[in-house]
């Protein structure tokens, strides 16, 4: 076994955990925006490291892993913003323990 397919294997443990630190999020956060939250910036960190971790175990597909992961870098939180404001202004309740709205103080509502 050579070091790139134990590093692929450590990787692919790293991006498991990251899916189930999101799936707890998912279940134990309060409401949609800070579910919304976890879910994503986890997903993008656990997807990332399990791709990189099956391009280092098949270096015949590690360039386009690597392409793959920059990819998702750059559209899952963009993504994931998106759906907030979207969810915001389809007047998504917030938790009861919200203490500060930035984007009413900001939107000036």
């Amino acid at each position: 076994m050579s070091v790139s397919v134990v590093i692929g294997y450590i990787l692919m443990f790293v991006g498991v955990f990251f899916f189930l630190v999101s799936a707890i999020g998912l279940l134990r956060l309060p409401d949609l925006y800070t579910r919304m939250q976890a879910a994503t910036k986890s997903t993008t960190l656990g997807a990332i490291s399990s791709i990189i971790g099956i391009g280092l175990m098949r270096e015949d597909i590690l360039i386009k892993s690597i392409i793959l992961a920059v990819f998702i870098l750059i559209t899952a939180p963009i993504s994931g913003s998106a759906l907030i404001r979207a969810a915001y202004k389809a007047k998504s309740p917030l938790t009861n323990k919200t203490v500060v709205d930035k984007f009413r103080e900001k939107e000036g509502e």
